[in-house]
């Protein structure tokens, strides 16, 4: 199928992309804003969570109900999300439907912030939080990036704390909306069978009066201190461990060395986990992965299992991971290349997952990559690069966080 990259900013500094792709029978819109927990201060954490909820409670033109069922008029299928590093709203429907969902997006992204629904949504925050500290492995993970990340703004929690969702008032969530969801730090993508010329036309009259703040994120400097902590629950009864080490960030080249190193070790099957602990009935759950950020990156490993061999099984992954890079071989290679330039592949299909990625990929790295490039980029990786990465970054845990039976 033809893909042609286009793209424009606007006066007020609001960037649009697309891939437009004539032939595609569908089309998909998302906007991507340059901010998350990471660029929160750390009285207000959760706000920007808490915000992706307030945009669905209403515009000053719509209501909550009225904003879904005007995504339910156009039979779209729409989402949000917000992460450490960013928060992003879509939809994807048909194309002559796509005005109409750019339309609603742009306008629920101006939202009200009245007072009774800033209440409510408090609340429904609370119980999500309430909800999430019932999953072992969500507790012990954000425990983790708290050790690990000590005072720097990524050891903040996507969903805040009790006490500081609780104490959050109406007019700071606006003073952070005008701050970060300015027009200089949002992006557009667009996908699919697209009127690009006319979209830029109605985003720029939907958007004309966003404002602009020029604001940036800080990158204070990393230094993990190396440390263990165990948690002790009376509502569990296995045990979980993690166990985190320093990785390349997002921008770096070697990510795609990074993801295969973690794949061939601990991927969900034919790793070396699956084989050692997953296979032979030693763990139920035994995995290794890698997260690329913003200037940062981390390596993962992370298992659970029966409470009388957590020793034994931390032991196993960590031999593991030591003579990974030893008995590396091209079959592995090809085995883990394949496999993620089909994910990369089947992602990439559909407008919504186009979409999707070219807003990641130009949040993230300010750059369009097409699909093509990415993939052959996937299959240039080498033996000898993932053993250049394990020499520069080997998978040796500086935090191991665990959770316990009490």
């Amino acid at each position: 199928m033809t893909v042609q990259y286009k793209h424009a900013t606007l006066p007020n500094g609001l960037r649009i992309a697309a891939e437009v792709m004539p032939g595609a029978h569908t089309a998909a819109i998302g906007f991507f804003v340059r901010t998350g927990a990471r660029d929160e201060l750390p009285g207000v954490m959760g706000v920007s969570h808490f915000l992706e909820h307030m945009m669905f409670k209403g515009s000053q033109t719509l209501r909550a109900e009225q904003v879904d069922r005007a995504f339910d008029d156009l039979g779209a299928e729409h989402n949000a999300f917000t992460s450490a590093e960013m928060t992003a709203f879509w939809a994807h429907c048909l194309p002559e439907q796509l005005p109409r969902a750019e339309a609603i997006l742009a306008d629920i992204l101006r939202p009200a912030l009245r007072p009774d629904d800033f209440d409510d949504e408090k609340k429904v925050i609370l119980e999500e939080i309430a909800m999430y500290d019932d999953q072992p492995t969500w507790v012990l993970y954000e425990r983790a990036l708290e050790a690990y990340y000590g005072m720097h703004p990524l050891s903040h929690r996507v969903l805040g704390t009790n006490r500081t969702i609780t104490d959050l008032t109406r007019d700071q969530m606006m003073a952070y909306f005008t701050e970060r969801y300015a027009a200089d730090n949002a992006i557009v993508a667009l996908a699919g069978n697209v009127d690009f010329e006319a979209m830029v036309e109605r985003i720029e009259a939907t958007c004309r009066g966003w404002n602009t703040s020029r604001t940036k994120r800080r990158y204070p400097p990393v230094a993990p201190a190396p440390g263990e902590f165990t948690i002790e629950s009376a509502s569990v009864h296995r045990h979980y461990t993690i166990m985190i080490a320093p990785a390349p960030a997002v921008e770096d080249e070697r990510r795609y060395a990074a993801s295969m190193l973690t794949s061939v070790l601990g991927d969900s099957e034919g790793s070396r986990f699956y084989w050692a602990l997953v296979d032979p009935g030693l763990a139920e759950d035994a995995d290794a992965s890698y997260e690329a950020r913003d200037g940062l990156g981390e390596f993962y490993l992370s298992c659970v299992c029966d409470p009388a061999d957590a020793a034994t099984i931390e032991g196993i992954m960590l031999e593991e991971a030591d003579k990974l890079i030893g008995s590396l071989t091209a079959d592995d290679l090809l085995r883990v290349r394949s496999r993620i330039a089909t994910g990369v592949t089947l992602h990439g299909e559909l407008p919504a997952g186009r979409m999707r990625r070219l807003g990641r990929q130009l949040t993230y790295l300010d750059e369009y990559r097409p699909l093509e490039e990415e993939l052959a980029r996937i299959n240039a990786v080498t033996l000898d690069d993932l053993r250049a990465l394990w020499e520069a970054c080997p998978i040796r845990p500086v935090v191991t966080g665990r959770l316990r039976p009490a």
